[in-house]
């Protein structure tokens, strides 16, 4: 009999959890997407309802969680400013509760677990780019700590449920992703300026937008995830998963401006506090150990994104 693994992912209905759980699908696997709902939307995933490998659970991973699962992708978390900002507290519960909840499931039902950290641990980075043995330098008191430290005390958790307990844990620090599926008001820059763009208001820039960010295409972020969980139990991270091509905010607002055909003009405004000065993945230990590197360029990703964005705002209108 063909063995069909059972995967968890939490935060499925997510931007990035819903293009996960479309290629766990492929795979064959039995896929189990669980998701609050607050930042994630049923849109993302309803066209997979018809698969019967596919199936939706609205939970809340601050909760326990009772099921039979081979593999979990832990996802749950909102991931932009706007949102992480909007119940600091709540934002903390989920990565602190919520690792701790599916590090207990992990652990009864001797599954793998994956924890999507973020390249948030590394703070403002006083080294560029960033390697994984970079403890970073981010601010504990200051109005994104609730995402910054919780994901840090989440990496905290994995390592001591794996130590302690045995749990088989892969840790991946996730830099900017995007692409189709983002939400219209995450507040995130590409979907920003996007939206601005096709809209024809000005883009807005924080500071001199001279300030650099890596753009990485969420179908490569989800191949690195998926390589990550491949990987044999000596390998269990933390590995950046992002996309080493450095630009400046100028220059993704100038490719926004020429691949939109927009009239939008650049206007300024004042940098938000403890915004990242530069954030650059140094992805070696992704290419030596998963034999991943992204493959899709800023244009050729932001085309479907762009795509993405006019049907949404078409549909909006």
């Amino acid at each position: 009999m063909h063995y069909v693994p059972r995967i968890l992912v939490t935060g499925g209905a997510g931007f990035i959890g819903s293009f996960l759980c479309e290629r766990l699908l492929e795979t064959g696997a039995e896929v189990l997407c669980v998701d609050n709902f607050f930042t994630g939307r049923r849109t993302n995933v309803a066209h997979l309802l018809d698969n019967p490998k596919f199936e939706v659970m609205r939970h809340d991973v601050t909760f326990p969680l009772f099921v039979e699962v081979d593999q979990i992708y832990n996802l749950a978390c909102p991931a932009s400013p706007i949102h992480y900002q909007f119940d600091p507290v709540q934002t903390t519960k989920t990565s602190v509760h919520g690792a701790i909840n599916m590090l207990g499931l992990a652990k009864r039902t001797r599954a793998r677990i994956l924890q999507a950290s973020t390249s948030e641990v590394y703070g403002d980075p006083a080294i560029h780019p960033q390697t994984e043995d970079y403890w970073g330098n981010v601010n504990p008191i200051g109005i994104r700590s609730c995402y910054d430290e919780g994901k840090r005390c989440a990496e905290t958790l994995f390592f001591d449920y794996h130590r302690q307990h045995k749990v088989e844990i892969k840790v991946a620090r996730i830099f900017n992703t995007y692409g189709p599926r983002m939400h219209p008001n995450d507040g995130r820059v590409v979907s920003n300026f996007i939206v601005q763009a096709l809209k024809g208001e000005d883009i807005t820039l924080y500071g001199d937008g001279e300030q650099t960010r890596s753009f990485c295409y969420v179908s490569d972020l989800v191949t690195g995830l998926v390589s990550l969980m491949g990987t044999g139990p000596d390998f269990v991270g933390p590995v950046n998963i992002g996309n080493p091509g450095e630009f400046t905010i100028r220059q993704l607002a100038e490719r926004v401006i020429a691949l939109t055909g927009a009239k939008s003009k650049l206007v300024h405004r004042p940098l938000p506090q403890d915004d990242p000065k530069q954030r650059q993945p140094d992805i070696s230990l992704a290419q030596e150990k998963l034999g991943w590197a992204p493959t899709v360029s800023l244009d050729e990703g932001l085309k479907p994104t762009i795509a993405y964005f006019e049907e949404e705002i078409r549909a909006m209108s």
